[in-house]
């Protein structure tokens, strides 16, 4: 059946690894009689967790999605993981979400991820509600995370929620909107306005701050408080509901995802304050040329789709996420991919529950479904009627910045290999991979060392394939010490057709960067000039097979000056071999220099650690060329520092700022390498 727009709510879980997101989503769907039995993580039977990988680590590797309605709504609920190394897919579910919810843990607080997607969602400017987690356990304490909570992001977080004691005395929560309490007994909740004796002065004192910070967000309402009229709970929830939508208020809840405590009451929060897909801002996308438009979320419009992810089911095939940003889909349809200009029928519509799906006839614009069959569909694609100009900007994720190259131990599985890693980088496009024509190696590059593992063991798990890896190897590159003039002389002569080519050439190291030219300045045919190319094809290929440390040379300028050949023993090869062997001599008398490769350096961190990252760039033959202020007490640091110097660089700068620093690696240059002492 199809949901109406307005009673559709996307919510993103996020928040730092182990706060319980994927505890609370099987609990939401154990409240809502979508199983029998919440699943637990540590056991390897949770809904969202469908990876063997996941199981393996017992954490979320994966953006998961459930859908299931909650009342009179449908929910779809999105679950990233929160580990740092897959921050895209929680970036991504904040880009298709119309309301995040941020899981905090309520004994450890504020941690560092809860932070940087804090920062994440208000740069997309999201709604946001708060769930303080794990009022159950020893030394839970709502008091300390809520003043962590409002240390970090201000006077507009907003508690709607008190805890009925703590710890193993956690047993409801008083509802601040409402003053009534709603405790829970072996899993059944009960709603009363008795409200118990020790909390009933501090919740009467909180909802009365609740009342003053609300009416202010309506004028209307202000007024109507300073008079001294009593505000409805109705007004004062349209009030809650207008300033959550502005972003100037973020309600705080509280619960346990294990014990099942209050997550009602959080779905019920959400249905009633989170905005329908249809009240949320436009999505801004590409028309014709550089026009950019806006598309809201209509039903009556045009169809559009936009694939946020996709995924290998063993049994299916891959599966295409979909959000409907406008107009409606219906099995059987025919849309456009934009970016490959094929037509892509839309045999199989899917509702999706982690690795369960369901086949649905229709979806609405705000909804979230699967769609299996299609021909050629990546991660960020859009679909969009024949003929429509318009395509969704994919979202731009940090270039991945830690290395392993990677290798199919058997000859056989190369082709078989490749096909994978392109089916990988398909689904999770915040992998890279390359072909490095000067080592090369195949090299997978992620956002740190456990998303690079959990990717090779997704590719041996998935496609069989055996795997080779070693460290990405450094590019080094020689030039020539100084000028000097050879001679190359090939002769071969063994009966019937020989072979000849004397050539003479003047070779000069040029600057950095400007490559190989070559420059004919013979006189009087001494080498004719059909075979002139030939002398500096033989160097070009020499050049390539490297100097006396066995880089390739670069940066050099040869000059064919003098030469001699024979009428017929002389041809393309005996002169490629002469300027090889003038090249090797060259090498010989002057010897090379070693260049290795500099990358440009980007490190934002507090700026109490700015030291830190200076001095270790420093030990790090890093040049520091200066720093940025980067906003809410942070700094970017910027310097040049040797590939070789930085390969590691990610997990080391991870365990320096417990997870605070964020890397940006791009090439620069080459430049001289110190000879080892």
């Amino acid at each position: 059946m199809t949901t109406e727009t307005d009673l559709i709510r996307n919510i993103a879980l996020v928040g730092h690894q182990g706060n319980g997101k994927t505890t609370l989503a099987e609990a939401m769907l154990f409240r809502a009689g979508v199983v029998t039995r919440p699943g637990r993580v540590e056991s390897g039977n949770t809904v969202l967790d469908t990876q063997p990988e996941e199981h393996d680590r017992t954490q979320s590797l994966t953006l998961g999605l459930a859908s299931f309605s909650w009342n009179d709504y449908r929910i779809n609920l999105l679950d990233p993981p929160g580990y740092a190394d897959f921050a895209g897919d929680a970036m991504t579910a904040l880009r298709v979400a119309d309301v995040a919810v941020f899981v905090i843990d309520g004994v450890s607080g504020l941690q560092v991820n809860d932070e940087l997607l804090w920062q994440a969602a208000t740069e997309r400017a999201i709604p946001r509600i708060l769930f303080v987690n794990k009022m159950d356990k020893e030394r839970a304490s709502f008091d300390a995370v809520l003043a962590g909570i409002r240390d970090h992001f201000g006077s507009g977080v907003e508690p709607v929620d008190l805890p009925v004691g703590e710890a193993s005395g956690f047993t409801g929560v008083a509802d601040l909107l409402t003053e009534h309490v709603i405790l829970y007994d072996s899993g059944s909740a009960n709603t009363s306005d008795e409200l118990p004796a020790d909390i009933a002065d501090r919740e009467h004192e909180q909802h009365e701050h609740l009342v003053e910070d609300v009416v202010e967000i309506e004028d209307d309402l202000l007024s109507k408080y300073l008079d001294g009229e009593d505000i409805s709970v109705p007004e004062l929830e349209h009030a809650l509901r207008a300033g959550f939508a502005a972003g100037s208020l973020w309600p705080v809840l509280c619960g346990s995802a294990v014990d099942a405590i209050a997550v009602d009451r959080l779905l019920d929060f959400v249905c009633r304050i989170a905005p329908a897909p249809s009240e949320v801002p436009g999505i801004e996308v590409r028309g014709d040329g550089d026009r950019v438009a806006e598309v809201r979320c209509d039903p009556s419009g045009e169809t559009l789709a936009y694939v946020f992810k996709t995924q290998t089911d063993e049994y299916v095939g891959q599966v295409a996420l979909l959000k409907i940003l406008s107009g409606s889909v219906h099995a059987d349809d025919v849309l456009v991919n934009q970016r490959t200009g094929a037509k892509e029928r839309l045999h199989n519509l899917l509702r999706v529950l982690g690795s369960k799906h369901t086949p649905i006839d229709s979806a609405e614009a705000g909804d979230i479904v699967g769609a299996i069959k299609l021909t050629d569909v990546s991660t960020g694609d859009t679909l969009a009627p024949i003929g429509s100009p318009l395509t969704v900007p994919p979202i731009v994720h940090r270039r991945p910045v830690y290395g392993l190259a990677v290798a199919a131990e058997s000859a056989g599985d190369e082709d078989k290999l490749a096909t994978a890693l392109a089916e990988l980088v398909s689904d999770d496009p915040t992998l890279e991979v390359t072909r490095d024509s000067e080592t090369h190696q195949t090299v997978m590059r992620g956002a740190g060392d456990v998303h690079v593992q959990v990717a090779l063991t997704r590719l041996k798990r998935r496609y069989g394939i055996t795997l080779l890896t070693e460290p990405v190897k450094i590019a080094y590159r020689e030039t020539l010490l100084g000028t000097v003039e050879t001679e190359g002389r090939h002769k071969k002569q063994s009966g019937g057709h020989g072979q000849f080519g004397v050539a003479t050439v003047r070779f000069e190291p040029l600057p950095r960067d400007e490559g190989y030219e070559f420059v004919d300045e013979t006189r009087g045919g001494v080498i004719p000039k059909s075979l002139i190319p030939a002398v500096g094809k033989g160097i070009a290929e020499s050049m390539g097979r490297g100097g006396r440390h066995g880089f390739p040379l670069v940066d050099l300028r040869a000059t064919v000056l003098d030469g001699k050949h024979h009428s017929v023993d002389s041809d393309d090869f005996s002169f490629r071999m002469a300027g090889a062997l003038a090249l090797r001599a060259a090498i010989e008398k002057v010897g090379t220099l070693v260049l290795e490769p500099v990358d440009h350096v980007e490190v934002t961190v507090p700026s109490t650690l700015q030291g830190d990252v200076m001095a270790d760039l420093g030990r790090r033959r890093g040049q520091i060329e200066g720093t940025e202020p980067a906003g809410d007490g942070e700094v970017t640091v910027i310097a040049s520092v040797p590939t070789s110097e930085v390969t590691d660089y990610p997990v080391a700068l991870r365990s320096m700022t417990h997870g605070r620093g964020r890397l940006a690696l791009s090439f620069k240059c080459y430049q001289e390498r110190p000879e080892p002492r």
